[in-house]
């Protein structure tokens, strides 16, 4: 074993092997996260105040659908009572989401599951 990780395409097969296995518990960690939230989550505990030109906002979204959570969701461009929603919680972006009235600044699966607990 030794004489393998002393070669350069052993060790390249090990660290291949180690960055797979991770990969493989990062997304099957993600997987359970959404699954969870999924599981907790009724309508109307998430909403989700959005810019149309926030690309979290859209990471967010696209975590949400397809995932099956639900959640509402405005844009503080074109809704009057979302503009202002958005101005008396004095954040300084977007999204905002607001998880059983719990303010959550930014996309964060883990908080938000942390919210809905």
């Amino acid at each position: 074993m030794r004489a393998a990780l002393r070669s350069p395409i052993g060790l390249a097969l090990l660290l291949a092997a180690v960055w797979a296995g991770a990969s493989w518990w990062r997304e099957a960690q993600a997987e359970r996260l959404g699954a969870e939230v999924a599981a907790t989550a009724r309508s109307g505990d998430i909403r989700m105040i959005s810019s149309r030109s926030c690309a979290y906002c859209r990471q967010a979204r696209a975590w949400f659908t397809a995932h099956r959570v639900p959640f509402d969701e405005c844009f503080v461009e074109t809704e009057a009572a979302c503009a202002q929603a958005y101005a008396l919680l004095q954040t300084p972006g977007t999204p905002v989401l607001l998880v059983r009235d719990q303010r959550v600044l930014g996309f964060s699966p883990q908080r938000i599951a942390a919210a809905l607990r």
